[in-house]
């Protein structure tokens, strides 16, 4: 990526509130071209008044992750769009205690869903869309990290964030190339997900994240950070 980040383009998947929403706003505030996706189409969604706000800075899009064919729709109207960025913000949560014996197979397969095929999912779809210099990220999380798995909880939500990068890792070893990919952790974030008691908000925690892709971008490889450029173990 070059300096004038007022030439680059990001596209980022999911959104509409939260760190999603966060990230738009960080990426427009440093001068970033961004094409974002929400599920909804109401034009009084923050996303879309943020829009009506950007002079032309952001374009909505209305697309479901989980649903291939938005994907793929997605795709054809970039058109001849490329991007510097693809950044994939999915996550659903279990609750922290609920083991494995416990968790009904269609949450599982909802928390899979969401937290990991669709994310790779939507990279195949979306990837002939990004310079071949470009990056791609995904949001994990520090509990993927097998190696720190000391204390256990969120068993499902491990396992599925720990599967997202298992995923990146096979993308990377057949079709990395010179792209510079992203794991990353936004750290545990006043969201709903993250609740009131988090350490961070959501300005701190997009902040660092789109540092840490800048900071990377350009490099052929695949990283597993936090949103301050920490590494985390696999």
């Amino acid at each position: 990526m070059t300096s004038n980040n007022s030439s680059n383009t990001a596209l980022v998947v999911g959104a509409s509130r939260g760190l999603g929403l966060g990230l738009v706003r960080e990426l427009l505030s440093r001068g970033w071209n961004v094409r974002a996706t929400e599920r909804g189409a109401l034009a009084s969604s923050p996303l879309r008044m943020l829009a009506a706000e950007s002079n032309g800075k952001l374009h909505v899009y209305s697309a479901d992750m989980n649903v291939p064919a938005d994907m793929t729709r997605l795709k054809a109207d970039f058109g001849a769009v490329q991007l510097d960025l693809l950044y994939i913000n999915a996550g659903v949560s279990d609750h922290p205690k609920q083991t494995a014996a416990q968790i009904s197979t269609e949450e599982f397969q909802h928390l899979m869903l969401t937290n990991a095929l669709s994310p790779m999912r939507a990279i195949e779809t979306l990837s002939g869309a990004v310079k071949p210099q470009g990056s791609i990220a995904v949001m994990s999380s520090m509990l993927a990290s097998i190696s720190s798995n000391t204390d256990g909880g969120y068993e499902a939500y491990r396992a599925s964030k720990a599967a997202l990068n298992t995923f990146m890792r096979s993308y990377a070893a057949r079709a990395g190339a010179e792209r510079s990919l992203l794991a990353l952790h936004p750290g545990w974030v006043k969201t709903d997900m993250g609740g009131p008691e988090a350490p961070l908000d959501v300005t701190a925690s997009a902040a660092g994240l789109v540092s840490t892709v800048e900071k990377h971008a350009g490099q052929a490889s695949l990283v597993f950070v936090d949103y301050a450029d920490q590494t985390i173990p696999w």
